[in-house]
C-alpha cells in the first residue's frame, strides 16, 4: 500500500453505474462496488469510497474526502465551500443536464409558481427550492421528501423533482410549470487537498483521463485507403472541421487517411467514401480522446 493516498468519493445510487463505467473507460478498474461501500481500484494511491451524491460535497468540504464526484445541485443545496475542478458531461441516463422542476398533477388548477402562494411543496432539494421562492417573493411551505416524490404530488400542492427526460413525470400524470435549477456532474476537491502537490497532480491526472473518456463517447476512428488522384474528392466528403492524418503506403499510387468522426455520421459517411473510391475502410471504437 502506498503511503500517499487520495481519498476519492464515488457517488452511490443512480450515478454509481455510469460513474464506474466512466472510470473503467478512463483506465481505472473498479472492483467490489456491488458488495461494499469501500471498493478497490487498481491504483494503490487511490482509495475510493461510495457515498450518496447528496452528501458528497459536505464530506469533501470538511476534508473527510480529498475529492469526489457529485451534482452541482447538491453543492448548491449544501452551500459547500469546495473547488470545482471540472464539469463532467455525463449523467445516469443521458448526456443532458439534469433539471429540478416544479410539477403539479395534470388536473391541478395551478399553472404558474405564483399560484402556489401559501401552499405546500415537497422536495429533497429543500434549500434551493426555498431560495427560488424567496427570490420570487412567494410565500410557501417547503417540506423535505424522502424519495418517491411523484407519489406525494397528490398529497401536497406541488413537488420539486429531478428529471433528465421528463418521462417519469409524464408516467405519473404530472406536468412541469417551471424549472428550479439545472445541474451537471462536477469533480470537486477542497482547498487543503488542492494545496498538496501529490493530491493536486493525482486529481489533475484523473481529470484528464475522465474527460478523455467522455470526449471519446459517441466517436469512432475511421481509416481508409485512397488513390492519390481521388484524395481531393475524399477530403470534401469528410466533415469540414476535421483534419485527417494522411500517410504514404508501400504502393505509391495510394495513401492512407485517418480521422475521428461522430459515430452517428458513420452510417452515411462510409457508403459515400466507398462510392468516391475509398477502399480498406475500417472503423473502430475509441477509449479516450484528449484535446
Amino acid at each position: 500500500m502506498s503511503d500517499k493516498i487520495l481519498k476519492l468519493g464515488i457517488p452511490s445510487g443512480s450515478l454509481q453505474k455510469a460513474t464506474i463505467e466512466l472510470f473503467e473507460k478512463a483506465g481505472f478498474a473498479v472492483a467490489g462496488a456491488e458488495r461494499s461501500y469501500l471498493p478497490r481500484m487498481d491504483d494503490e494511491q487511490i482509495q475510493p469510497v461510495l457515498l450518496r451524491a447528496q452528501e458528497m460535497s459536505r464530506y469533501v468540504a470538511d476534508g473527510v474526502l480529498d475529492a469526489g464526484i457529485t451534482g452541482y445541485d447538491w453543492i448548491m443545496e449544501n452551500d459547500s465551500d469546495v473547488i470545482e475542478i471540472c464539469e463532467l458531461a455525463y449523467s445516469k441516463a443521458t448526456t443532458n443536464p439534469a433539471r429540478w422542476v416544479l410539477a403539479v398533477p395534470n388536473e391541478s388548477a395551478i399553472n404558474k409558481p405564483e399560484d402556489l402562494k401559501d401552499k405546500i411543496i415537497a422536495t429533497e432539494l429543500v434549500n434551493v427550492t426555498k431560495k427560488y421562492f424567496e427570490q420570487k417573493k412567494i410565500n410557501v411551505k417547503v417540506e423535505f421528501s424522502w424519495g418517491s416524490t411523484e407519489v406525494k404530488a397528490r398529497l401536497v400542492d406541488a413537488i420539486v423533482e429531478l428529471t433528465e427526460t421528463g418521462s417519469s413525470l409524464k408516467a405519473n400524470n404530472l406536468r412541469i410549470i417551471d424549472t428550479i435549477a439545472v445541474s451537471t456532474t462536477r469533480f470537486i476537491t477542497n482547498k487543503t487537498a488542492w494545496q498538496d502537490k501529490f493530491k493536486k497532480e493525482k486529481i489533475e491526472n484523473i481529470t484528464i483521463l475522465l474527460n478523455a473518456a467522455i470526449n471519446a463517447r459517441d466517436k469512432v476512428g475511421l481509416k481508409l485507403n485512397v488513390l492519390k488522384k481521388d484524395l481531393d474528392a475524399i477530403i470534401k466528403i469528410l466533415p469540414a472541421e476535421k483534419s485527417p492524418t494522411i500517410s504514404s503506403l508501400a504502393d505509391s499510387d495510394y495513401i492512407a487517411v485517418e480521422v475521428i468522426i461522430e459515430q452517428k455520421t458513420e452510417r452515411s459517411l462510409v457508403p459515400a467514401l466507398k462510392r468516391a473510391g475509398a477502399s480498406g475502410i475500417i472503423t473502430y471504437p475509441l477509449n479516450k480522446v484528449i484535446h
